[in-house]
């Protein structure tokens, strides 16, 4: 008998456990084919709209649902490495070994993987997710303070919905709302909420930040040098804003917090406007879903136009949407410590995939998983749940989430408050399970005038 079926030993002495379960060679061609390669073609740091509006066209998450599911069913859920673009991962599927996942602190699975590194730090080299270790620990309180991530509502609440309001009047005044009007709002609503009032016509930085994401999705390889000069330029007008912004501002809240050593206190900036403009598409997707769903409509105008505490329903309905769309539809991270799954050890370094997209709509996972439910989050619980994950779970849970349910749901009140939609493009069969993926770009909606 082979001395590796059992308890294979290295030259050096070390027992180990099981080989790991891999890929062959036809299934790793397929995940590259169909799941891999398509995340990078879509942009992994700004996504690219048209290429999502063919994948639409096409239904690519059905193929890359396809061989997830085959290699779930073939491994018995085992965790399969797999070799990607940039070398071996490590794919997740069994419950409990997501749940650990999630549980693991940073120091162990840390969330600068090489390819995420390599993407965001071309704007933002400086933030929390291109860090570990201590300078992580300290970039992160200051983050954290700013966005009062323990605090369910925000101290700057009050400021943050006058902003949406004022900013919303330009939308509702339209007959016709499409995704691009609702892009340009929610950057301007982002440089205000992000960098004071002064920022808010600033339409230039957010063109050059949307230059410096494209460039994240080359991992920085394309224009190097030009591009540290626009990060630089970029840089420079932000501290510029921050320098006078008012006290309720992320960025002057950023600054009045201490800032250790080799901390930037504005290094997160830029992931702050990120994450505000990128709530575009999800607010869009929202009120389509919303507009072929009209109970549900109907129930979130009622609250829109009483408002309940926190608007509790709203923000159901953009959790949901964003379960069903995920802006990261695939968590990454990487070992830092030698580890073991399931019996088989491995090596620091490893990259770890869980491809929440996926699992948060298997039918086998999850009730409904194709259907829009938003109830499922009124349930108590349905936050701490890792079968659903928009804002991922434990130390890396996304902690701009309480900021960014705000500013949504105040977005979707402002436009249902005194409307109803009553048109909407692309138009979808809710009597089937929805669509793995939307035509964001070519979203509209019909906006009628209601009285109250």
């Amino acid at each position: 008998m082979s001395q590796f079926t059992e308890t294979p030993q290295a030259l050096d002495g070390r027992v180990y456990g099981p080989p790991p379960v891999r890929a062959g060679l036809a299934e790793t061609l397929r995940f590259v084919a169909t799941h891999t390669l398509p995340v990078f073609v879509r942009g992994v740091a700004n996504p690219r709209f048209g290429v999502m509006a063919a994948y639409a066209r096409i239904n690519q998450p059905g193929w890359s649902n396809a061989t997830l599911r085959a290699l779930k069913a073939r491994h018995g859920g085992a965790p399969v490495q797999v070799r990607a673009l940039s070398g071996d991962m490590l794919v997740l599927f069994d419950e409990e070994d997501i749940r650990r996942f999630f549980a693991e602190p940073v120091e162990v699975l840390a969330m600068d993987a090489p390819d995420k590194y390599r993407s965001l730090s071309v704007f933002e080299p400086t933030g929390v997710i291109c860090s570990h270790g201590a300078v992580r620990e300290d970039r992160r309180r200051v983050n954290d303070r700013a966005l009062a991530s323990d605090q369910p509502v925000h101290p700057s609440c009050a400021e943050f919905r006058t902003v949406v309001e004022e900013e919303c009047r330009r939308l509702t005044a339209r007959p016709v709302v499409d995704f691009p009007l609702l892009w340009k709002t929610m950057t301007r609503i982002s440089r205000r909420v992000v960098l004071g009032d002064r920022a808010a016509d600033d339409q230039e930085l957010s063109d050059w930040l949307v230059t410096l994401r494209g460039q994240g999705n080359w991992m920085g390889r394309s224009k190097p040098e030009a591009t540290r000069a626009l990060y630089a330029k970029a840089a420079a007008r932000i501290a510029g804003y921050a320098a006078d912004a008012p006290a309720h501002a992320l960025a002057a809240r950023a600054l009045a917090e201490p800032s250790p050593e080799g901390t930037d206190p504005l290094g997160q900036t830029h992931h702050w406007l990120l994450g505000i403009d990128l709530a575009a598409p999800v607010v869009a997707r929202t009120l389509l879903l919303l507009a072929h769903h009209p109970a549900e409509q109907e129930a979130a105008r009622t609250e829109a136009a009483s408002p309940a505490p926190g608007l509790p329903r709203m923000r159901a309905c953009l959790e949901e949407s964003a379960r069903l769309y995920p802006i990261v539809p695939d968590l990454v991270r990487v070992t830092r410590t030698e580890t073991e799954w399931r019996g088989v050890r491995y090596p620091a370094g490893t990259d770890v995939l869980v491809p929440m997209g996926f699992h948060q709509r298997d039918p086998d996972r999850v009730d409904g998983g194709h259907l829009f439910a938003p109830g499922r989050w009124l349930v108590p619980g349905a936050h701490d749940d890792t079968r659903i994950a928009p804002f991922s779970h434990g130390g890396a849970r996304c902690p701009g989430e309480h900021v960014a349910l705000l500013l949504t749901s105040q977005v979707c009140a402002e436009v249902l408050r005194s409307h109803r939609i009553t048109g909407a493009r692309p138009v979808l069969d809710v009597g089937r399970p929805l669509p793995g993926v939307l035509d964001t770009a070519g979203i509209r909606l019909r906006l009628r005038p209601q009285a109250d």
